[in-house]
């Protein structure tokens, strides 16, 4: 049962892992992506709690994009998250629906493309839908460490998409960049759609918000905004299209 696929399409299958040689290949994708070595260590105290989300290539059984799942049966378990490590979210602890933290999202350089991505959307609106859950939540990572990089990702995302006063996460982690502090310029709308990473594109695209500030992670060599979706407030549109992948 655990081998069995969550969906899949001509040349991929999306999965939960099934044994700890699963993870051990998930774990060297994050790795490489993350740390541009497969051999070198990326696990934490937060893997051994989480499941993980595999995506095979069907013909050759490479693991092309993985992410893992840390299942929250409410905002009052939030302050257990890898992102409340970075992030005070005392915001979001009377949530009261379950919550799903996606966390070290990676896909190898040569699967980036629109099929794997989907793919792996795909398999987590079965699982969003399977086990009721109403937000979903993570943290969103830039390469790098410079946010000048990024300066009109950073803009498009302080003028449209920072969480509601009510939610939004406040600064707990030492070396941040506070891009909602700096003076208001109008994005160059392509630069910042280009240089935006694909999955926190994706969660904007459902209507997700961001953190007010970028985190400057010097441990794994990114920078990261938090990122929140009600999954109630994902257009529909949107939500008969990852259906429709889900064949729902």
């Amino acid at each position: 049962m655990a081998h069995e696929a969550l969906i899949e399409s001509a040349g991929y299958r999306a999965r939960l892992a099934a044994d700890r040689e699963d993870v051990a290949r998930s774990l060297a994708l994050r790795a490489r992506v993350f740390r541009g070595d497969p051999e070198a260590a990326d696990e934490d105290r937060f893997d051994a709690r989480c499941r993980h989300l595999i995506v095979e290539d069907k013909a050759t059984g490479a693991v092309v994009a993985s992410c893992r799942l840390l299942g929250i049966d409410d905002g009052g378990g939030i302050g257990e998250s890898y992102s409340a490590q970075f992030y005070a979210l005392d915001g979001l602890a009377d949530q009261s629906g379950r919550m799903l933290e996606v966390g070290r999202f990676c896909v190898a350089p040569e699967a980036r493309g629109p099929d794997v991505l989907r793919l792996a959307w795909g398999a987590l609106t079965r699982i969003v839908a399977e086990e009721q859950v109403q937000m979903l939540f993570g943290c969103s990572s830039f390469a790098g460490t410079e946010p000048e990089a990024y300066l009109d990702v950073f803009a498009l995302l302080g003028a449209r998409h920072v969480a509601p006063p009510r939610w939004l996460p406040r600064i707990k982690a030492p070396d941040v960049f506070r891009f909602c502090q700096r003076p208001r310029l109008a994005p160059d709308l392509k630069r910042a759609v280009k240089a935006m990473p694909p999955l926190l594109r994706t969660y904007l695209l459902m209507g997700g918000f961001v953190s007010d500030h970028a985190v400057i992670d010097r441990d794994l060599g990114t920078l990261h905004v938090f990122t929140g979706l009600e999954v109630g407030r994902v257009p529909e549109g949107r939500q008969r299209a990852l259906r429709g992948l889900v064949g729902a």
